[in-house]
């Protein structure tokens, strides 16, 4: 694959991390910005200190949720170009569509599922302020974690794959990959911090309402950039990639 031909993958892939960022900007605003007003109203009912309000809430659920989550939506798209590049033809005879699918999936399992069940989205008035750091850097830990393991995975996989066939191949790194997570689970420090009377329900609701938006900006990406890549890289291409790339794994 040329620099040219990268090129516009990257820029189609940016281009699609930007239209799937306003799909998940619409599911935010609708299904995520009641539940922090919900859990805003709550900590507000039972907290005695207020601090001055540096940015208002109108401009944090408009314009600043919108900033986020499109330069999230783009940078996250440019990366996945860039993997999409390395990944076409070295998982299997998969055209540009299926395999930006694939990554899709691969990438909201391992960027965001594998995490998300460890360290799970915390409205305001949920967890503790002085553990935000480390909270964090356990949240990022969790997700470099997620994609080594997943990486050493397919490893395993293609490895054991002439041996014992695709499918039991698939299943063996599959388990391999399951057992390693829950290892980390187990070893890891893990977070309870929800106030006494916070309603379980709400917390329930953001929490999903976050999977959501997740879910739709990689859905959404996976099916715009397929189809944006499919006109760049031709069929021809993609047997030629997966032709040349058979040797470097075998």
């Amino acid at each position: 694959m040329n620099s040219v031909t990268i090129r516009n993958l990257l820029v189609r892939g940016m281009l699609a991390g930007l239209a799937a960022g306003l799909l998940a900007l619409v599911v935010a605003y609708l299904l995520g910005e009641p539940k922090v007003d919900a859990a805003i109203a709550f900590e507000d009912a039972h907290s005695h200190e207020h601090g001055m309000e540096v940015v208002s809430r109108g401009v944090q659920s408009t314009a600043g949720l919108a900033t986020g989550v499109l330069i999230y939506g783009v940078a996250l798209g440019g990366i996945a170009a860039l993997v999409f590049c390395f990944a076409l033809g070295r998982i299997g005879r998969f055209g540009a569509r299926t395999t930006a699918a694939l990554l899709s999936g691969a990438a909201l399992l391992v960027v965001y599922l594998v995490p998300f069940l460890k360290y799970p989205a915390n409205p305001p008035a949920v967890g503790d302020p002085d553990t935000i750091g480390t909270r964090t850097a356990l949240f990022f830990l969790m997700m470099l974690l997620g994609i080594l393991l997943a990486v050493a995975a397919t490893l395993l996989g293609r490895r054991l794959a002439p041996k014992l066939g695709n499918w039991n191949a698939t299943v063996v790194a599959g388990a391999a990959f399951v057992v390693a997570i829950g290892l980390a689970y187990a070893f890891l420090p893990g977070y309870d911090n929800v106030p006494e009377g916070f309603p379980g329900t709400l917390l329930w609701q953001f929490r999903m309402s976050a999977l959501a938006v997740q879910l739709v900006l990689w859905a959404a990406f996976g099916l715009v950039f397929g189809h944006l890549a499919e006109r760049v890289v031709p069929a021809r291409q993609e047997e030629a990639t997966a032709a040349e790339a058979a040797p470097a794994v075998s």
